[in-house]
């Protein structure tokens, strides 16, 4: 099974990655991780996209996606979960990243950014980290032919 967890910083989107790899088991890369394959780029690239295709049908991969320009490294079939909250939330998060001090250039980029994943299909969507896990999985589960008793 091949997982796509796509929204902006500060989201949810690594913690709700760490829960469906304690439930379903999977193999999680982040943004551009996928350069430890390869010393070079664009052989890394390719191994990883070939990595995810090959796990639509096979190991389960979560792959976590944070800027726009990764989106088009997820192949077709894979499940997308959209994970969105409002742009104070993000500032907050992101101010506890940098020892409780949001500087002005962050914030003005956090603004720029807000939105840029919202016009993107997915197969679920997730506001504010409000869902049960086990939904989630039972959703991916369907989605991948999956059933559970």
């Amino acid at each position: 099974m091949l997982i796509g967890l796509i929204g902006e910083s500060c989201t949810g989107k690594t913690t709700l990655a760490n829960k469906i790899k304690d439930s379903l088991g999977a193999e999680i890369y982040s943004g551009k991780d996928y350069l430890r394959l390869s010393k070079n780029e664009n052989d890394a690239k390719k191994l990883f996209v070939q990595k995810l295709e090959s796990a639509i049908t096979g190991d389960n991969v979560i792959y976590i996606i944070a800027e726009p320009d990764q989106l088009p490294l997820l192949p077709e079939g894979a499940f997308r979960i959209l994970l969105t909250t409002d742009l104070e939330t993000i500032k907050e998060r992101f101010a506890v990243r940098m020892k409780g001090k949001l500087p002005a250039p962050v914030a003005a980029m956090l603004e720029r950014k807000h939105g840029c994943f919202d016009q993107d299909s997915c197969n679920f969507k997730i506001h504010n980290g409000s869902v049960d896990i086990e939904i989630v999985c039972q959703q991916i589960k369907d989605f991948f032919g999956h059933h559970t008793p």
